[in-house]
């Protein structure tokens, strides 16, 4: 009877802890959240990518502080803003290479001279030593 009591006790206790948390996730988080197809493309200087428009991704708060509304955020700039500035070839973005497929041939001829011992150590450079202030 113990054991079945404690059982119960726990799923009851389960139960209120998720009921609790639920009201923690009143609202659904806003839709129409930005897709990569806000960052742009400019064909000028070889190609390059254009961060998006931060103003157009801004999210109006709803939430009142002292009466204030507070600021929106623009879900999605910063990190497609970096995307934008990280892409190596930018022209991907309107037409990307078709994918080639995997090497089979390249990949087990790479494992075979790991396993056997033929690949040359990692050169030691500045940013794989101790730094010191």
């Amino acid at each position: 009877m113990n054991l079945r009591f404690a059982v119960l006790t726990r799923s009851l206790a389960m139960l209120l802890a998720a009921s609790a948390l639920a009201g923690c996730m009143s609202t659904h988080p806003p839709l129409g959240m930005p897709n990569d197809s806000v960052i742009g493309f400019s064909s000028e200087d070889g190609g390059r990518a254009l961060a998006p428009q931060c103003d157009e991704l801004n999210q109006p708060s709803h939430m009142l502080d002292a009466g204030r509304a507070r600021p929106g955020v623009a879900f999605g700039c910063a990190t497609y803003s970096n995307l934008a500035a990280m892409l190596a070839r930018p022209a991907d973005l309107v037409a990307p290479l078709p994918y080639a497929g995997a090497d089979a041939t390249l990949g087990a001829g790479a494992v075979r001279a790991y396993e056997e011992g033929r690949t040359q150590a990692l050169k030691p450079t500045s940013t794989t030593t101790s730094v010191s202030h």
